[in-house]
């Protein structure tokens, strides 16, 4: 690094300012000197905190709180997303040291006493509704977290909680890098679209190397017609951190119920929905069950429907296995409702899309975006992304248009990134001190030279889902304070968002904006759209089966005693009790689970958010998606407030009612109330 650039540095970091880990192309060393300066700056809000003489106020206490949480977030947030996406594996290591020191000072933070007896103080009577909703929550999960125990039960809860950071950091890292690979022959890739296979030549053996990332391994289960290739790649993608992670989850699983039983809760799991909208373990086994009711005989009926279909294309089938859910899905679905899903590909290419949903967004939210240029970013295929408020009514200045936040995109898989699909917070917005920051963490198609990146409808649909995450931290990062900003709401409400946004690529209307043949031009027709629609309507029922999977397996791992606890037991009865397909042997999908480390046992919230986001999409007008009042008031009543308010409140106030699950009963079922002519 030249003496010019670590000058530029350590002014930013003298005057701090916000700065990003990645700032002037970053290296181990300069990424550590980042952190140390942010806790650094963390620890001074600290000390100003607790050297207040006399009386408690929401300015001497609760400012400097806040301060505090607002740099802790900032280093938090952009140490963990380094340790996920740079291409420097030194810069990686060094950034998931320091998301750990970095927890570790969370986790004190949480169990100092004379912190909690401080925010205790403050008299909040006077203070507006989203302070008092502040702090109110905030001694509840001091409350949760053990402060008030003696020190030596503080202690132990504080190495508890340091275990559970290390093991959840080495869980995750042997994910992202645990990718795997299988070999094939060409002829063992019928099926596959023309532009997978030129992507993907033979070696000079003969064989063409597959990898479990998700832009080789989707396509292969959905269109490969050989049962083998398909089981191979299915093996190979659920094993990619096996075995390392399997005793990884039983130690995690053990310090958890250690600690839910030190803070008096019976499982780790009521612990964990204590302060979420959930409330308890017993409610959310209660919705599951109320979901596996709703769900069985539709997805009864449709595995029959496709079960007799298969056994029609191919003498001798008796069952479907997991492994070929997804291929034989994608050919009743060419059959049923006359729809193959690689026809659609050729309207999707990357850039297309990206240009269509960053379009989507701008009229629907009412902001305006404009691409940033020679942006400071942590990899050259990495774009940045000002948000301009383009609502008149409110917007202050350039030209009636004020800058309310910045995101990144990244979005095509490299070596040594995380492979999943996320939405990143990066800076927390505070009202008239900073804006907003975030990063949409993806894996597209795409990303190389002469490669278009035809998407799934499928791939679409997430970053529909993504982007909704993101506008929801940007819109709703303008608090006056950082620890109710954004979307720090409750857990179980935060993909409501992002799954609502998820229901506008249904629309003909919309996808003629962007869906256009990335070699003629030709607008994807309204018909092929209607029966896109119907095709993914179809098998609803089943795919909230699969998620009842994945949501029971969360919730029984975090509800039952760890230490009898047989993970593959557990997982196999799971697939048993909720999904028709042959079970695989060898399938260890927990070990690459990351949502058991993230979500822990709440999973449920997918489900949960589900319900809401489709009661939250029936109150826009069809005809008129983008451009009707519903909106607006849609920003302003549920994004708008981030975590100022509780979740619940912003629900009914948008509905003008209590949710229901009505609307998400009617969804799943819909298939079958409008068959493809």
């Amino acid at each position: 690094m030249s003496v010019e650039i670590a000058e530029r540095r350590e002014a930013a970091l003298a005057e701090g300012a916000v700065s990003h880990a990645w700032m002037e192309k970053a290296d181990a060393a300069s990424v550590k000197a980042w952190v140390d300066a942010r806790l650094d700056q963390y620890q001074a809000s600290i000390d100003k905190l607790v050297s207040v003489p006399g009386h408690r106020t929401i300015e001497n206490t609760l400012r400097p709180f806040d301060d505090a949480q607002a740099v802790l977030a900032i280093a938090g947030q952009q140490a963990s997303l380094l340790d996920s996406v740079h291409p420097d594996k030194a810069v990686r290591d060094v950034a998931q040291a320091a998301t750990q020191k970095i927890s570790a000072a969370a986790t004190a933070l949480s169990l100092n006493q004379e912190v909690y007896n401080a925010l205790s103080a403050i008299d909040i009577t006077p203070a507006d509704a989203a302070t008092r909703h502040y702090v109110e929550r905030t001694l509840l999960q001091y409350r949760l977290s053990g402060v008030d125990r003696d020190e030596a039960t503080r202690s132990r809860i504080k190495e508890l909680q340091d275990k559970a950071t290390e093991i959840s950091l080495a869980f995750s890292r042997n994910v992202q890098e645990g990718a795997q690979h299988i070999q094939v022959t060409e002829a063992e890739l019928a099926g596959l679209p023309d532009d997978y296979l030129k992507a993907h030549p033979a070696g000079e053996d003969g064989l063409i190397t597959l990898s479990t990332d998700f832009p080789d391994m989707q396509p292969l289960m959905t269109y490969c017609r050989n049962a083998e290739a398909r089981r191979r790649m299915f093996l190979a993608y659920q094993t990619r951190a096996y075995p390392l992670n399997k005793e990884l989850l039983l130690d995690l699983l053990k310090v958890r119920q250690e600690l839910a039983t030190i803070l008096g809760y019976k499982t780790w799991a009521d612990l964990a929905t204590a302060d979420q909208m959930m409330q308890s373990a017993e409610r959310m086994q209660a919705f599951l069950d109320e979901l596996e009711e709703a769900s069985r005989s539709g997805a009864e009926r449709e595995y029959a429907m496709v079960l007799g279909f298969a056994k029609q294309q191919e003498a001798g089938l008796e069952e479907i296995d997991l492994a070929a859910r997804g291929y034989w899905y994608e050919q009743f679905r060419r059959s049923a409702f006359q729809f193959d899903s690689q026809s659609v590909r050729p309207y999707f290419p990357y850039a297309q899309v990206e240009q269509g949903i960053l379009a989507t967004a701008e009229k629907l939210f009412q902001v305006r975006f404009e691409q940033v240029e020679d942006a400071d970013v942590w990899d050259p295929s990495v774009s940045a992304w000002r948000v301009f408020d383009a609502d008149k009514e409110i917007a202050a200045d350039r030209d009636g248009e004020r800058q309310i936040g910045l995101f990144y995109l990244d979005m095509h898989p490299r070596e040594g990134k995380d492979k999943w699909f996320s939405a990143a917070p990066l800076v927390p917005g505070v009202r008239d001190r900073q804006f907003p920051e975030a990063a949409l963490i993806c894996n597209f198609p795409g990303g190389k030279e002469g490669d278009p990146g035809l998407m799934q409808y499928s791939d679409v649909v997430t970053y529909f889902h993504e982007f909704g995450h993101l506008m929801h931290a940007i819109l709703g990062g303008h608090q006056e304070w950082a620890g109710i900003s954004g979307i720090r709401t409750e857990w179980d409400f935060v993909e409501a968002p992002s799954q609502m946004l998820e229901e506008f690529f249904r629309d003909p209307k919309l996808l003629a904006t962007f869906a256009h043949h990335y070699e003629s031009g030709e607008a994807l027709p309204a018909e092929i759209v209607q029966r896109m629609n119907h095709a993914s309507a179809f098998g609803r029922a089943d795919s909230i089966r699969t998620q009842l999977v994945y949501t029971s397996y969360s919730l029984d791992t975090h509800n039952v005693d760890p230490e009898k606890i047989d993970l593959d037991r557990l997982l196999q009865a799971e697939y048993k009790r909720f999904s028709p397909y042959a079970w695989i042997e060898g399938n260890r999908m927990y070990a690459s689970f990351g949502h058991l480390i993230g979500y822990s046992s709440n999973y449920y919230t997918y489900l949960f958010d589900k319900a809401i986001a489709l009661d939250f999409f029936n109150q826009f007008d069809r005809e008129n998606l983008l451009e009707g009042p519903a909106g607006l008031r849609y920003r302003q009543t549920v994004l708008e407030p981030g975590g100022a308010r509780p979740a619940r409140e912003l629900v009914q106030e948008f509905l003008g009612r209590q949710q229901s699950l009505e609307a998400f009963k009617a969804w799943i079922s819909e298939e079958f109330a409008s068959p493809a002519s």
